[in-house]
């Protein structure tokens, strides 16, 4: 039985019209005088953090934590900004299969497994009405890099399901092979949707459990059968 389903945000849940990659080079530009170097950067399936430290690499500016702390509390105030006004969406049937799984008989619990921090996750869910379906999640707070954020999410859900929460009761949901290798490294099954950073070419590869075009293309009881 399947007991606790993450999910990624960016590509998977929603598109913001690229609101993130704004937000970054908003906050280089105005807190470090820095305008240039994101847009030579791959965001998809990358952690917050990590980007902010390539970034500071970059510009061999010093990657020391209060650094981190004056970036990331600009990067909340322009993400909120950018994002009011973002043109993006929900990816295709994310909300018709969110009502899949809490309509099963047993449904599982809803959480987050994504590369944003906190907050800013919960300001772009929020945005499209998706941020009270969850119930826990890992993010770029917990760790700085995604097989360890995979450790934190499934460390959350054994507090709140029970110690006796086992990882092949678990499923990821993700766009990236990043998100189908940090399932895996938790021993979660994974399923992949080709909606965001990844085309469904390059994420067949991965071998995840379940690899779809979109969420248009599995029901919720494929993946949480009785």
């Amino acid at each position: 039985m399947i007991r606790l389903v993450l999910f990624d945000i960016d590509g998977t849940l929603v598109h913001t019209g690229g609101a993130g990659t704004k937000a970054f080079a908003k906050t280089f530009a105005t807190e470090f005088g820095l305008h240039h170097g994101s847009e030579k950067m791959k965001f998809a399936g990358r952690t917050d953090v990590s980007l902010v430290r390539e970034f500071f690499k970059i510009h061999g500016l010093d990657d020391r934590p209060e650094h981190f702390n004056q970036f990331f509390a600009c990067y909340v105030f322009w993400l909120d900004h950018i994002v009011e006004q973002s043109t993006g969406g929900e990816c295709p049937g994310v909300r018709e299969f969110i009502a899949g799984l809490r309509a099963l008989p047993q449904p599982p619990m809803l959480g987050l497994l994504t590369g944003n921090i906190r907050m800013g996750a919960e300001i772009k869910l929020r945005r499209f009405g998706l941020w009270d379906f969850f119930a826990l999640g890992g993010f770029a707070d917990d760790h700085e890099d995604r097989n360890h954020i995979a450790v934190a999410a499934l460390e959350r859900g054994r507090r709140v399901l029970g110690n006796d929460l086992q990882p092949q009761e678990i499923v990821v949901i993700g766009d990236t092979p990043f998100d189908v290798r940090c399932g895996k490294f938790i021993g979660a099954k994974t399923l992949a949707v080709a909606t965001g950073g990844s085309k469904l070419e390059e994420l067949k590869p991965c071998t995840a459990d379940w690899t779809v075009p979109d969420l248009t293309c599995i029901r919720a009881r494929e993946i949480c059968p009785r």
